[in-house]
């Protein structure tokens, strides 16, 4: 029987992490506070601006949202990121995506100061995930990181075969992968024969939205099986793009959905504006 990865627990320990860090920084007389802002009113957008406001509420960080109706509103937005950059008190902004039909996407998230841009947005975040520079990187792939790292699984020399190349979790992983020293097969929709490329993998990361898209069939056996994905079943039930049940006997260590990759994303956000906050320290000295 493989092991089963539990994402719970690694995300408690990143969350103790968190609090004591952040208990530290107020001792020396620093709030670390997050500013979120939430455009039109996209049902997941609102769950998940929740649960970060929980987080920082649980970790002892400050929150504040701002909401906004429309596109209508786009220069709105503008006008507080703008001042959301120069605010001192602030040190981590996050836009909830997708925006509104009719919101120019690059040009908001391009708005944002790298040096607070804890969902790892800001084309110079991103490329400094390409280039294995210090940066700001987006949370959902770096909990498949964080996850098989504090589980003691070796990534280094691995084959890791990623099915996905999206702009969220695919594309800002192939390089978090490569930095981490593996060989990189990177499959997608216009992939011939997915199976076979799935079946080399030492490391199998499914980030490709198709509930249990990746069957027993195509995991070689004794095989780590990362699952970024989660779908909603039309009986309201959630999924991953693994079929955990049919896979887990296969894979030597497999991540469930719900209960694993996303239970350490809200926890990596605040890890992420801890770190805003050293880097805009190293920036200003």
């Amino acid at each position: 029987m493989s092991k089963i990865i539990d994402g719970k627990a690694v995300a408690a320990i990143v969350r103790g992490e968190n609090k004591a860090e952040i208990a530290s920084l107020k001792d020396e007389g620093l709030n670390p506070k997050l500013a979120v802002i939430l455009a039109g009113d996209d049902p997941a957008s609102v769950i998940y601006s929740r649960s970060i406001e929980k987080a920082c509420s649980n970790a002892g960080a400050l929150f504040e949202a701002f909401t906004f109706k429309d596109a209508s509103d786009e220069d709105k937005v503008f006008g507080v990121i703008n001042r959301l950059n120069t605010d001192n008190s602030i040190h981590g902004i996050m836009i909830m995506l997708p925006l509104p039909k009719g919101m120019n996407k690059q040009r908001i998230l391009e708005a944002i100061s790298p040096l607070k841009d804890v969902d790892g947005v800001h084309p110079l975040n991103r490329a400094y995930n390409l280039t294995n520079n210090e940066g700001l990187f987006p949370s959902t792939p770096q909990s498949c990181i964080e996850i098989m790292l504090r589980n003691g699984i070796e990534i280094e020399g691995k084959h890791a075969v990623l099915v996905g190349r999206g702009e969220a979790v695919g594309k800002p992983l192939i390089y978090m992968i490569l930095n981490k020293n593996a060989t990189v097969t990177i499959c997608h929709t216009r992939t011939r024969d997915l199976a076979y490329h799935t079946r080399q993998a030492d490391i199998l990361i499914a980030a490709v939205g198709v509930p249990k898209k990746i069957t027993a069939d195509m995991v070689k056996p004794g095989a780590i099986v990362v699952d970024a994905g989660i779908n909603e079943m039309a009986d309201g039930s959630i999924c991953g793009d693994v079929d955990f049940e049919n896979v887990l006997p296969v894979a030597g260590a497999i991540t469930p959905v719900p209960g694993g990759v996303g239970s350490l994303t809200t926890a990596l956000i605040l890890k992420n504006l801890l770190k805003a906050i050293k880097l805009s320290k190293k920036n200003h000295n």
